[in-house]
């Protein structure tokens, strides 16, 4: 697993973890960092190449977090041509891919795991419910000015949360019938920011309100290809490319994605304080 981690690496190893005769390796730049149960530490980085042999030595599967930055498309199509022939490999992608990146970076980032000659699964998910939550996206703003400074134009989101992401993740690294797949992965229900606004409200048990601002103001403080590719996203956000709502989630896990409002009831006030 690259990014093991990260908003559907916890998650996605802990449901691997659990599996009977899984053996998890969690790719970190940090082994020592990786503290999960049945998972064990390897050293993994995208920006040392002579790594990623030993790292995928006799693996049969391999979880791929796409990393935003401009040579993805090249250090994904590098990595997998030293993975094992036999292994299935998934990519965590994201919605609407086609429109994404300068140069056509995001569909070449996919087009390098259709092309890797390996058997491969691509999943495209609507932004995480984990952006609330997490204090280097939304999470502080909220709670410190009860503010939801957001972009959106007047579009819709179907939110999803992270872990039915790993869960769809479980399936199609374990499991036959995902081959060549590509699942379009959202939550139950797409939401206008207002809307979001109020079940923040109800979970953090203090007003917040969603304060729409211009793409400009979104990526302050960013440069260069962050910045390009965050401003690219919200303009898609508008365009309404994230609206959608599809049953992926129910169809290959057997239950239903989990609710804003249900993923906001579980986090609790660990997250929003007393």
């Amino acid at each position: 697993m690259t990014g093991v981690r990260g908003k559907t690496g916890v998650p996605l190893a802990e449901l691997l973890g659990a599996r009977p005769g899984v053996e998890v390796r969690g790719g970190s730049s940090d082994p020592s960092t990786v503290r999960l149960a049945g998972v064990h530490p390897t050293a993994f980085s995208w920006d040392e190449p002579s790594g990623w042999a030993a790292a995928t030595e006799g693996v049969d599967a391999v979880y791929v977090v796409r990393p935003d930055r401009a040579d993805a498309p090249e250090l994904i199509g590098a990595l997998l041509a030293g993975v094992p022939p036999r292994a299935r490999v998934v990519l965590l992608s994201e919605r609407d891919p086609d429109h994404t990146g300068p140069d056509g970076w995001a569909p070449r980032a996919e087009r390098a795991v259709r092309d890797g000659g390996r058997i491969w699964t691509i999943l495209r998910p609507s932004w995480f419910m984990q952006v609330f939550t997490d204090p280097r996206f939304y999470r502080d703003s909220i709670v410190d000015t009860g503010q939801f400074s957001f972009p959106g134009g007047g579009a819709t989101v179907a939110w999803i949360d992270a872990r039915d992401i790993a869960a769809v993740a479980e399936r199609a690294l374990l499991d036959v019938g995902h081959a060549g797949q590509v699942y379009e992965l959202s939550g139950p229900e797409s939401l206008s920011l207002p809307r979001t606004a109020e079940l923040l409200s109800a979970a953090a048990g203090r007003p917040v309100t969603h304060r729409e601002v211009t793409i400009v103001e979104a990526v302050a403080g960013m440069t260069g290809f962050e910045r390009d590719l965050s401003a690219l996203t919200f303009e898609r956000v508008r365009a309404g490319r994230f609206a959608d709502v599809t049953g992926t989630v129910e169809r290959v896990t057997g239950r239903p994605a989990r609710t804003l409002r249900a993923f906001l009831a579980d986090v609790g006030p660990v997250v929003w304080g007393p």
